[in-house]
């Protein structure tokens, strides 16, 4: 897995505008399966830095890293999934996504399933709530 002080150093690069060196990094360690550099990559390619605003690639980024159960990622998932970034927006994917990582005790992620949640019928909740459990049950692999 990744270098801790490689992923460090992406993160100050990225923190001080420096997009394209933490690019760079971030490119290297998701490639090798670094959750952490995934969510990175995912965050540069949905936020347009040092990058095109690419909302596919964001998704396909934060989706790798969900399954291995980075709860970020998860939220990040369910932001996507509410605002139609990447995906179809879709409610009961994004309840779904927020649950997940809420559940690994993402504060934002129950503030955001609640919200979300407001908008959702009972019987697309119970979906929503069945696609998490499901997903889960695969160890977070094709929740889709």
């Amino acid at each position: 897995m990744a270098n801790p002080i490689q992923l460090d150093g992406a993160l100050n690069m990225y923190n001080k505008g420096n997009f394209v060196e933490a690019f760079e990094i971030f490119q290297s360690l998701a490639i090798q399966g670094d959750a952490d550099a995934q969510l990175g990559l995912g965050t540069m390619y949905a936020q347009g830095h040092g990058v095109v605003q690419d909302y596919k690639q964001a998704v396909d980024w934060f989706r790798k890293a969900a399954e291995q159960g980075h709860a970020p990622a998860q939220y990040n998932l369910g932001i996507m999934y509410v605002k139609g970034q990447g995906v179809p927006q879709d409610h009961v994917r994004a309840h779904m996504w927020f649950n997940l990582a809420a559940a690994k005790g993402h504060s934002d992620a129950v503030k955001n399933r609640d919200v979300v949640a407001s908008k959702m019928t009972q019987a697309q909740i119970a979906e929503a709530q069945k696609l998490a459990r499901e997903c889960e049950q695969r160890n977070y692999k094709n929740c889709e």
